[in-house]
């Protein structure tokens, strides 16, 4: 059976996809068959990739809500626009929880040009200038472009900082984080360069997914308990991840959320934080 993927392109349907995106997510084989099994009589020709995740998506939270959850992490982060910033919150903590000293939106001073710098992270004899794209639209990928461009901002700012500091071991690194895909051509351009690339399934073993799901770092827009009007209020205090929740759980008192449903959210939020480990 073919299926409509999100960039328009036509493909075979592969069962073991779906089944394999639910055991990332943590679901138990039972209801991974269950889901399949109900899909299969679901299905037909040219469905899109989207209907394909919804229903799965629904499948999943009459069963595991919780697990319903981490499964719809890559929707999540697409929630998190469409200015961009919270993306570039989200991803500083990434890098904070990885060990790095982090600082958002500077202003630096390039040889040539300032620039402003999304992330800044700081670890031991590593220094990060990271670039975010966020994309809203799930069929587009970052394409050659991007990191040609930003590459050329990295080299400016990279040798400003070696003609006006002492030569202290300190390795520079360009990179760009997308919460989309890269192309193969800016694949290609990345590595050619020594440009760093991450992306939502690049590189592998090491991507944002697998970043966020191995530190249980998910932005609050994956909560199933939270509606769209509370967590963009939470976004715009700066609140992007469920541990911050966990911490300034006072945020749901402002929202007038009561206590039974503040308990519950808050159960919810608590075990998500935790690591899941594949």
């Amino acid at each position: 059976m073919k299926i409509l993927k999100a960039s328009g392109e036509r493909a075979e349907f592969q069962e073991s996809r779906v089944a394999a995106s639910l055991r990332r997510a943590g679901a138990k084989e039972h209801v991974i068959v269950d889901i399949l099994n109900t899909l299969r009589k679901e299905l037909y020709e040219d469905i899109s990739t989207k209907e394909i995740y919804k229903r799965a998506y629904y499948l999943l939270k009459k069963q595991d809500g919780l697990t319903a959850s981490r499964y719809k992490l890559k929707k999540a982060i697409y929630e998190l626009g469409p200015t961009g910033f919270p993306f570039e919150k989200f991803i500083a903590a990434v890098f904070e929880h990885s060990g790095y000293k982090v600082e958002v939106g500077n202003l630096m001073q390039g040889i040539c040009v300032k620039h402003e710098v999304d992330v800044l992270a700081m670890k031991e004899n590593r220094k990060l200038f990271i670039e975010c794209k966020f994309h809203g639209d799930q069929a587009k990928k970052c394409d050659v472009k991007i990191p040609l461009y930003i590459n050329s901002r990295f080299i400016d700012l990279k040798t400003f900082q070696l003609k006006t500091t002492v030569n202290t071991g300190i390795q520079h690194e360009g990179w760009v984080v997308t919460n989309s895909r890269f192309t193969e051509d800016a694949i290609t351009y990345g590595r050619c360069a020594g440009l760093k690339l991450l992306g939502w399934d690049y590189p592998e073993g090491s991507s944002l997914k697998e970043r966020i799901d191995s530190l249980g770092l998910y932005p609050i827009t994956v909560s199933n308990l939270l509606s769209g009007r509370e967590k963009q209020f939470l976004l715009s205090r700066d609140v992007v991840l469920c541990r911050q929740l966990v911490q300034d759980n006072f945020f749901l008192d402002k929202l007038e959320i009561g206590n039974e449903r503040k308990h519950l959210i808050l159960n919810e939020i608590e075990k998500l934080i935790v690591p899941l480990i594949h």
